[in-house]
């Protein structure tokens, strides 16, 4: 069996086997693990547990506000990477102090500040709120989400500075920093299992979808070892983009989904489509990203080999027809996202909701870019490597026109819900949404547009290159600098929303993706109310029967 195909079959089966012991449990077993886990999520911290407070939201709060704070040296590290590819000697002056800045080191600090301190960390934050609605139930412990999050903050720190130097004191860095976040990845997937376990209902689709995410990081370590593919190079292509699609994807997917439902205020149009986004992120290969698995092996360190990377013709039939595959989950999600918001007609309560618009956004660009990717991917694999160039302005597309408005809609959506107020100002989101918007399409087009020129003078054997190439260049970074400013907007108004954002009057009646069967009428309403609240077509409605007789005082 080729790489591609065995690794696959073992990731598969192992996923199989985690969700068959989360939803069967281990009869005996299973009380014993709910005491001990409860044990080392709260009492083994120590007084560790007393630097940070426990209320309910805590915990998605910290990773969220964290998260928001991420993106602002993402941005800042893409853009410079951006603007030293055309001027190398812009930051010469920081030799001075040691430091030589290197558009490559810059790009790669970019990728892991957007993936794992942005991305990753609205998932996770809404994680913490999504799993426990939708569970009926509390998370298991506030405390432990809360304190994990400054560890994760630091983990992020540790593979940006990694990223600018690998090894410091003969210490490989990367790997450091990538055990430091599988441990505290861990620690959340605990907290998620104890509070799973405690649910007192069945758990929608896209809560499945953010548990698949939280297990397919360490699962997919663990298959990678013991299969051989982190010795390969094909194997860390494959494990990277699996990474994807398991943990971005269906991470993003999952709080996208329950978020497109809160922020319009519409049950999820399709369940069923629902369920095929989630069979899809786990049965294909996710063209996103790099044309290498090279953050693979960086993450890997010594366990890794670095091999010239080369598919045999099954593994590149294999891939191929996974990659095209991926066509099927991500229109399901998209159309699921788009005509949920739309609401099928319905009226929406608030159609000036915070997130809307950047779910809006990464819903429809999501089908280009992957189609796109699915382009570049495959002519990597098949060898003719004539769309290299494009890659990476295509990978950074991927970041900031899919991945970071999907998760970053959804952390504005559950905002004021988990924080009590709105955010400071609409007027500044709708800044910080077109200025992210438009630095990110008009900049990463032009540069792309620039990618292009160089290929085809590339191909032409032109010994002079056209000054015109640079240029656009220099435009494209300028353009992406609205993204950096974007970013400061958008995190400035959740920071100052906590404490000068206006107090919510009521409780929201918006529901999540879960439609209700039945609806008590007990005064005269609206249909949109009705509708807003989750009623469908088939909703029943039942009125609650009134008396105008006057009551008298009770007898104690």
């Amino acid at each position: 069996m080729d790489t591609i195909l065995s690794t696959m079959f073992y990731f598969w089966i192992t996923l199989f086997v985690a969700y068959f012991l989360m939803q069967r449990g281990l009869w005996i077993f299973s009380d014993v693990a709910k005491g001990t886990v409860s044990f080392m999520l709260e009492k083994a911290l120590g007084p560790g547990a007393d630097l940070v407070e426990g209320r309910p939201g805590a915990g998605a709060r910290s990773w969220i506000m964290q998260g928001s704070l991420w993106m602002i040296f993402a941005s800042m590290f893409t853009f410079t990477s951006m603007w030293l590819t055309h001027d190398p000697d812009a930051l010469h002056s920081l030799a001075s102090w040691g430091y030589t800045a290197n558009a490559e080191e810059l790009a790669s600090a970019g990728v892991y500040a957007t993936l794992y301190g942005t991305v990753s960390m609205f998932i996770i934050g809404c994680s913490f709120h999504i799993i426990p609605k939708l569970a009926g139930t509390e998370l298991a412990s506030e405390t432990n989400a809360n304190l994990v999050s400054f560890v994760w903050t630091i983990s992020v720190l540790v593979l940006v500075i990694g990223s600018q130097n690998n090894s410091i004191l003969g210490i490989d860095i990367i790997p450091l920093g990538v055990a430091l976040n599988n441990i505290v990845l861990l620690a959340v997937i605990m907290n998620q299992l104890l509070t799973v376990a405690n649910k007192t209902r069945n758990i929608a689709t896209p809560g499945w979808l953010i548990l698949i995410a939280l297990l397919s990081s360490p699962i997919l370590a663990i298959v990678s070892i013991v299969s051989g593919a982190a010795n390969d190079n094909v194997g860390q292509w494959l494990t990277y983009h699996i990474f994807g699609g398991t943990f971005f994807f269906a991470g993003v997917a999952g709080i996208a989904l329950y978020a497109s439902s809160i922020a319009s205020g519409n049950p999820l149009w399709s369940k069923t489509l629902v369920g095929v986004t989630l069979i899809g992120s786990i049965f294909t290969i996710n063209p996103f990203g790099d044309v290498d698995g090279q953050m693979v092996m960086d993450a890997f360190g010594p366990l890794a080999d670095n091999n010239v990377m080369s598919f045999t013709n099954q593994d590149m039939l294999s891939a191929s027809f996974l990659m095209a595959l991926v066509s099927i989950p991500v229109l399901a999600f998209s159309s699921n996202m788009l005509v949920t918001m739309r609401g099928s007609d319905m009226f929406v309560d608030d159609p000036d909701a915070s997130g809307n618009a950047e779910l809006n956004l990464g819903s429809w660009l999501i089908i280009p870019i992957v189609i796109g990717s699915l382009f570049v991917q495959t002519d990597a694999v098949s060898g003719t490597n004539e769309l290299l160039g494009i890659s990476n302005s295509l990978s950074v597309m991927a970041g900031w026109l899919v991945l970071v408005p999907l998760s970053l809609g959804a952390a504005l959506s559950l905002y004021p819900e988990l924080v009590g107020r709105h955010l400071f100002s609409q007027n500044r989101a709708r800044w910080g949404f077109w200025m992210m918007t438009g630095g990110a399409i008009f900049g990463l087009s032009i540069t792309m547009i620039a990618d292009f020129m160089d290929i085809a003078l590339a191909e032409l054997l032109v010994e002079d290159s056209s000054n015109l190439s640079e240029e656009l260049r220099k435009v494209g970074s300028v353009m992406f600098y609205g993204v950096v400013i974007g970013s400061i907007l958008h995190t400035l108004n959740m920071v100052t929303g906590m404490f000068r954002g206006e107090l919510i009057s009521k409780k929201s009646v918006r529901t999540s993706s879960i439609s209700v069967e039945s609806y008590s009428l007990v005064s005269p309403t609206t249909i949109r109310r009705i509708l807003s609240s989750g009623a469908d077509l088939d909703t029943e409605v039942i009125p609650t029967g009134e008396n105008d007789e006057k009551g008298s005082a009770t007898k104690l």
